[in-house]
């Protein structure tokens, strides 16, 4: 393996000489932090960090990542301090070393919470300085190269992690070239069978179609020189892990994605990708809807190019990418060409790596949001295989997200606030719902109310990781308010029993229950009794019990209105209606659900006071509640019709309508209607007896 001078050769071609020696410098640091260290291979550890930088040189980095890249084990392996390192290479760079220090593994209960944790780390230290993740790529790159020394188990576990968070990073950031070599060692150690099969059959395709390929090329190569314009014509590779996912998620057989021949053609300037496109077009028939133009509205990770496919000789399909040698460097190494093309270290950031930096604050406000760990890289792994839909705000301002998104991950990736508030949207102008996906180059225009709350049905269809934090964030929000709001009624209940309230209890003794349940703040206790966890009656007992007090039973029932919300829901097994003789089961960490006093599911526990609560309904019940109706009727002609416009006529509302025949003559309808309360529920059953041929009608129960 090349040694540090033949490293500082190839630096001295980008790099001043005064920049070469700090690099020079910081590799015979590291040699003696690491002396006497070696790796599993048997080879004296510094090679690791010196392979490192070259993997970093390869991309053209700065000297301050090739010196953290020398130096990246030396604060964890050697006990060397950050500040020693500060003192001999400066601030930048002990900063970067100890971001890169800190991704390194930490023992957790489970793997998958490790790699969590270690991926929020990861963010912390990339919002600091992006060059950390470069460093971390380049490390894990090389430990990928030499992975065969590893035991079966690790190796996969390592080509497992590698896959699934350091690919789609190195993709987001745009770096195609070290995104490719991670798939295909990482597809190699997770199955190697596989991978040796699908190399073979690939090489002898490769020798099979080389005259067709150097006919495509020489062709579209006159075809250039007849417009005379200057540019490169290079046959292109698909990779291993590329065809063996297209195999798999296409279902298509080898020899179809082989029959593909792809070429890539390299112009100087921006104006000559669309004259090439215009010749190209011109010599082969290109396949219509099959054209992109990443130049105009490049992918979210600054990847610029134009494609188009064309039909070439004998039918065969033909794949081109037209671009500049500038787009082809950013598709290769994405964010780190940027330090190749940065003239000035104060130059503000721009294309790929202004993105590459919106999206780490994208990330950041994720793991403010997120509930855990395990959460966040939840909603990471969505945002990190994204393949973009482009769509327009009402004022023309083009936004990308990933496919599948609906009008509701538009409206959050327009502002937080806009998401919370949407209760409808109008793609290109005409009202359509919240759940349907939207497509490239569709208008969206978001109508939001103030006041309005994100439905927790929105969990089941959005894809972005920004708007299912947002809403879980939200709900639990909303959740916790009204559990405090219902854990304050219940437990004020029980005290209006002996004349007290939560108000007249003296604050020492609040304050001493507090700690006995280990919780911080009065809030904390009424939440925990709304949601079902801990029992109003006991709380009370143990607020009064040093008081002397002994402790009533409740009088009277608590009043339910209708609006609590999240913490209070409606038993399917009985749908009680207001009007209903009702009870609630505090159930633990759902807070209540409302029976009817006389439902099966809860006879056993029906005169328990920890578990059920006696229930009234407010005077001021709002909201429409839904009811399931038997109706047995004679079989005729527009029976559906007939007893929808009867239900309507009442001013109810069909949610539901299904039917079974019991014989030729008599049908036996199940309605879900949904009703305000009992004594509208017998209108609905009163206009449904006037139907001719009606039999019987009955409240079904499940």
């Amino acid at each position: 393996m090349p040694g540090i001078e033949a490293l500082a050769e190839r630096l001295s071609t980008y790099l001043g000489p005064d920049q070469v020696n700090l690099v020079r410098r910081a590799y015979f640091y590291a040699e003696q932090a690491h002396d006497g260290q070696r790796r599993r291979s048997g080879e004296p550890y510094v090679t690791h960090p010196l392979a490192v930088a070259s993997i970093l040189a390869d991309m053209h980095m700065d000297h301050q990542s090739l010196m953290a890249a020398m130096l990246h084990d030396v604060i964890e392996d050697t006990g060397i301090a950050k500040e020693a390192l500060s003192q001999q290479f400066g601030e930048t760079v002990a900063e970067l070393v100890d971001g890169v220090s800190k991704l390194t593994q930490m023992n957790f209960e489970t793997k998958a919470e490790a790699q969590a944790e270690n991926f929020q780390k990861m963010a912390m230290a990339m919002a600091r300085d992006i060059r950390v993740i470069l460093v971390k790529l380049a490390d894990r790159l090389h430990n990928m190269r030499t992975l065969e020394v590893l035991s079966g188990e690790k190796r996969r576990r390592i080509a497992k992690e590698t896959l699934e968070i350091y690919a789609p990073i190195a993709n987001r950031l745009g770096m195609h070239t070290v995104r490719v070599e991670f798939e295909d060692l990482g597809f190699k150690a997770m199955h190697p069978m596989r991978s040796s099969l699908i190399h073979r059959a690939v090489k002898s395709a490769r020798g099979n179609r080389k005259e067709i390929v150097a006919k495509i090329e020489t062709s579209l190569a006159n075809c250039l020189a007849a417009d005379g314009i200057e540019g490169e014509v290079s046959g292109r590779q698909k990779h291993l892990y590329g065809i063996y996912k297209k195999m798999r998620g296409k279902r298509r057989a080898f020899n179809e994605i082989m029959d593909v021949y792809a070429f890539r053609i390299i112009v100087d300037k921006v104006d000559t990708c669309y004259r090439v496109l215009g010749a190209v077009h011109n010599l082969y028939k290109p396949l219509p809807g099959r054209f992109k133009d990443y130049i105009a509205i490049p992918k979210a990770n600054g990847y610029q190019s134009l494609h188009t496919t064309l039909f070439g000789m004998h039918g065969v399909p033909i794949e081109i990418q037209i671009r500049t040698r500038e787009m082809e460097e950013m598709a290769n190494n994405g964010i780190a060409a940027h330090w190749l093309y940065k003239s000035n270290e104060e130059e503000q950031p721009k294309g790929s790596h202004a993105r590459a930096r919106q999206w780490v604050k994208g990330i950041l406000e994720l793991q403010q949001r997120a509930g855990n760990s395990l959460e966040f890289i939840e909603s990471v792994k969505i945002d990190l295989f994204p393949d973009e839909v482009y769509v327009f705000t009402p004022k023309g301002r083009i936004m990308e997200l990933p496919k599948g998104s609906t009008a509701v991950d538009f409206a959050y990736a327009v502002h937080t606030d806009v998401g919370n508030s949407c209760i409808a949207c109008r793609i290109n102008r005409r009202l359509a719902p919240l759940s349907e996906p939207l497509q490239s180059g569709s208008t969206v225009e978001i109508v939001s109310a103030p006041g309005a709350r994100p439905n927790p049905a929105w969990l089941n269809f959005v894809v972005t990781g920004k708007a299912r934090t947002h809403i879980r964030h939200a709900l639990k929000q909303q959740r916790r308010s009204e559990s405090i709001s219902l854990g304050e009624r219940l437990l004020n209940k029980v005290l209006t029993g002996f004349d007290s309230s939560l108000d007249k209890i003296a604050d020492e003794r609040v304050q001493a229950i507090l700690t006995e349940y280990r919780l911080e703040l009065v809030e904390d206790l009424l939440e925990d009794i709304g949601l079902g966890n801990r029992m109003a009656y006991v709380v009370a007992r143990r607020l009064l019990s040093a008081e002397g007090e002994q402790l009533p039973s409740p009088e009277g029932p608590l009043a339910i209105r209708g609006t609590e919300g999240l913490v209070l829901s409606y038993a399917k097994c009985c749908t009680p209606i207001p009007g209903d003789p009702i009870v609630g089961h505090l159930s633990a960490g759902k807070g209540m659900v409302v029976h009817l006093e006389d439902c099966r599911n809860i006879s056993e526990i029906r005169h328990n006071p920890e578990k059920c609560l006696q229930l009234s309904w407010a005077k001021d019940v709002t909201g429409e509640f839904n009811v399931e109706l038997r109706v047995e009727l004679e079989h005729q002609r527009g029976l559906i019709a007939l007893l929808a416009s009867s239900v309507n006529a009442a001013d109810g509302n069909i949610e539901k309508i299904s039917m079974d025949e019991r014989d030729g003559r008599v049908s036996v309808v199940q309605l879900v209607v949904s009703v305000r309360d009992r004594v509208h529920l017998a209108r609905v059953i009163k206009k449904l007896r006037t139907l001719t041929g009606v039999v019987r009608i009955t409240r079904t129960r499940a």
